[in-house]
């Protein structure tokens, strides 16, 4: 269950509204149920208020102004259709080094003492299953290193995880929810 401990103000138009979302809520609803409803997944119609709103059109437009995706247009057959290809390679690949050497040189076996953000990301990609193509560029036996190690990492239990340590509680918590 999500529940809310502040509801103050952080700075970005979508996680307060999703704040606004989760304080409205009469009962306390699951991650999986949360992530249903905020990316627009849920058909139930007494759940649509809290609905997050062209939440990927947006997220693309706050990424197209911070200069990391574009904007095109691309014709399919009977009709356009709008697309962000990535316009900012220097960030991604900062991102794919990153977690390359989270899971290679800086590896710690202990989900407790990685990065917060290192663990998300790696949570995410594999949710996204774009977790191969990170580690696509590395030779045969760093590869294999890499996805060995991601792979136990991601077979913990979710819920023994989030016990363990404070403030990692949402990410093994939305690893769970991916997993189902």
């Amino acid at each position: 269950q999500v529940l809310l401990k502040s509801d103050a103000p952080t700075g970005d138009v979508l996680l307060d509204e999703t704040l606004r979302h989760i304080k409205a809520t009469e009962s306390a609803e699951t991650v999986q149920t949360w992530i249903e409803l905020l990316t627009g997944e849920t058909w139930n119609p007494f759940k649509l208020q809290y609905q997050l709103r062209n939440v990927r059109e947006r997220l693309a437009k706050a990424l197209v102004e911070k200069g990391i995706l574009t904007t095109e247009k691309q014709n399919f057959l009977l009709f356009d259709m709008t697309t962000h290809p990535v316009s900012n390679t220097s960030e991604k690949q900062r991102l794919v080094k990153k977690l390359q050497e989270s899971v290679l040189e800086r590896w710690v076996n202990d989900p407790q003492r990685m990065e917060r953000r290192t663990l998300a990301l790696l949570v995410l990609a594999h949710a996204s299953d774009v977790l191969e193509n990170v580690f696509a560029s590395l030779a045969d036996d760093k590869y294999d290193v890499a996805m060995n190690r991601t792979k136990d990492l991601l077979d913990m239990d979710p819920e023994v995880e989030a016990a363990k340590a404070r403030g990692t509680e949402m990410i093994w918590a939305v690893l769970a929810a991916f997993n189902k």
